[in-house]
C-alpha cells in the first residue's frame, strides 16, 4: 500500500502546558510574536495573562483580537498589517478554528506578497512562511494539526487554502483553557470533532491505516467523554480527553479528507452564521443515511467507538444512526434546519452552494449530485 502521512512535528499536551509557550517561542527564535485571537477570548483575560508571561521572558507580543466566526479575508490582511507594523517574527494562533485558520494565513501572507486568489485550492502555496504556533481553546476543529484554512468570501461562499506549508511548527494542547466553554459550544465542537473522525474513516480517496487508527482512537475518546464534558464542564479529565480526541481527529482528516457532511454544512454557516459544529450536526444523520448504502460496514465498525452504549451489542446501521440521533438529542443540539432560522425556500440556494464544494465532495464514499443534496437538506428540514 502506498500512502503519504503528514502532521505537525511538535505537539505539547497536558494540563498547564501553556507554561511552555515561552520555551517554544525561543526554540523557533520568536521574540516578537503576533497573537491572533477573537474578542470573546480577549475579554476573558487569557491573552493578557499570556502577554505578561511572555514579556517576563523577554518575548514581546502584539495582539490581533478581531477574528470573526467564519472569518472573512479582511481578518487576514488586518492582521498582516499589524504583523508588519510590529515588525513581528512569528505567529501564535490562540482560540478556536477561526483564529487558528487566520493565524495560518497570516504566517504565510506576512512574508509573501501573493494574491490570495492564487492560493485557494490544494497545494498552491509557494516559498515559505514565518514560524507558527497553534493553541486551541476548543475541542472540535483540530485546526492546530491541519494544513487547512477556511475563509468566507464577500459572496458568502466558503473557500479553503490547503497546503502542507500551513502545518504549524508546534501545537500546544492545554485542556485548562477549555474549562470556561459554554455547554452548547462544547457540544457543537465535540460533534464537529466526531464528524472529522467519521468522515476520515469513510473517505473515498485517501483512507489509510494510519488515519483509520487515529480516527478510531479519536472517536473512542470523544464518544466516551462528550456527554460528561457538556454536563460537567469542570471535569478536567473529560476536557483533556476531548481535546486529545479533537487533535487526533484533526490528524486523521488532514490526511484522509472530509466529505459531504462538511460540504453541506459550509453554506449553512456562511449564509446563516450558524456555528460550524452545529451546521455539521444538522446534516449529519441524513448524510449517514445517504452514505450507508455504500459504507454501512465501515459505520458499523466505528459504532461502539462513537457510542459506548453499543459496546458488546450486535451493531447494524440502523442502531448506529439512531444512536447518533439520540446523542444529538441528549446534547440538546438543535436538530432541524428550521430550528436555526432556515426556510424551506432557502434549500435550493444552499444546495447550489454545497455542490461548489468539490474539494470535499470528491472524497464522499457515495457520489453526490444536486438532487441528492436537495433531498438531504429536505430530510434535514
Amino acid at each position: 500500500m502506498s500512502l503519504n502521512f503528514q502532521t505537525v512535528p511538535l505537539i505539547e499536551s497536558g494540563l498547564g502546558k501553556i507554561s511552555v509557550l515561552s520555551d517554544i517561542c525561543n526554540k523557533f527564535n520568536i521574540k516578537k510574536p503576533l497573537i491572533i485571537t477573537d474578542q470573546g477570548l480577549f475579554k476573558l483575560g487569557f491573552v493578557e495573562k499570556i502577554e505578561k508571561n511572555l514579556t517576563i521572558k523577554n518575548i514581546f507580543p502584539s495582539v490581533y483580537n478581531k477574528v470573526l466566526a467564519d472569518p472573512p479575508e479582511s481578518n487576514i490582511f488586518e492582521a498582516v498589517d499589524l504583523y508588519k507594523n510590529h515588525i513581528a517574527d512569528g505567529v501564535i494562533g490562540f482560540g478556536g478554528g477561526s483564529s487558528m485558520d487566520v493565524a495560518k494565513a497570516v504566517s504565510y501572507f506576512s512574508i509573501n506578497n501573493i494574491d490570495i486568489e492564487e492560493c485557494y485550492g490544494v497545494n498552491n502555496l509557494k516559498n515559505d512562511r514565518c514560524p507558527l504556533i497553534q493553541i486551541p481553546t476548543t475541542a472540535g476543529t483540530g485546526s492546530e494539526v491541519t494544513p487547512i484554512a477556511i475563509f468566507t468570501l464577500e459572496n458568502e461562499q466558503k473557500m479553503g487554502i490547503v497546503d502542507p506549508l500551513l502545518y504549524a511548527d508546534c501545537a500546544i494542547l492545554d485542556a485548562e483553557l477549555t474549562i470556561g466553554l459554554p455547554q452548547n459550544i462544547t457540544a457543537y465542537s465535540g460533534i464537529d470533532a466526531m464528524v472529522h473522525a467519521i468522515e476520515a474513516y469513510t473517505t473515498k480517496i485517501k483512507k489509510n491505516p494510519i488515519s483509520d487508527a487515529l480516527a478510531r482512537k479519536a472517536l473512542a475518546l470523544l464518544g466516551a467523554n462528550i456527554k460528561e464534558a457538556v454536563n460537567n464542564p469542570e471535569n478536567k479529565k473529560a476536557r483533556e480527553s476531548m481535546l486529545l480526541g479533537s487533535m487526533l481527529a484533526g490528524m486523521a482528516f488532514a490526511n484522509a479528507p472530509c466529505a459531504a457532511v462538511h460540504a453541506l454544512a459550509y453554506p449553512i454557516g456562511a449564509k446563516f452564521h450558524v456555528p460550524h459544529g452545529l451546521s455539521n450536526s444538522l446534516v449529519l444523520p441524513e448524510v449517514l443515511k445517504f452514505n450507508s448504502k455504500k459504507v454501512s460496514n465501515l459505520y458499523c465498525e466505528i459504532a461502539s467507538d462513537c457510542l459506548p452504549d453499543l459496546e458488546g451489542k450486535k451493531n447494524d446501521i440502523d442502531n448506529f444512526i439512531a444512536g447518533i440521533e439520540q446523542l444529538i438529542i441528549d446534547l440538546k443540539i438543535p436538530r432541524k434546519l428550521k430550528d436555526v432560522g432556515i426556510n424551506q425556500k432557502d434549500i435550493q440556494m444552499l444546495a447550489a452552494d454545497a455542490l461548489k464544494q468539490q474539494r470535499l465532495l470528491i472524497n464522499n464514499p457515495r457520489e453526490v449530485n444536486l438532487e441528492d443534496v436537495i433531498s438531504i437538506y429536505e430530510a434535514s428540514y
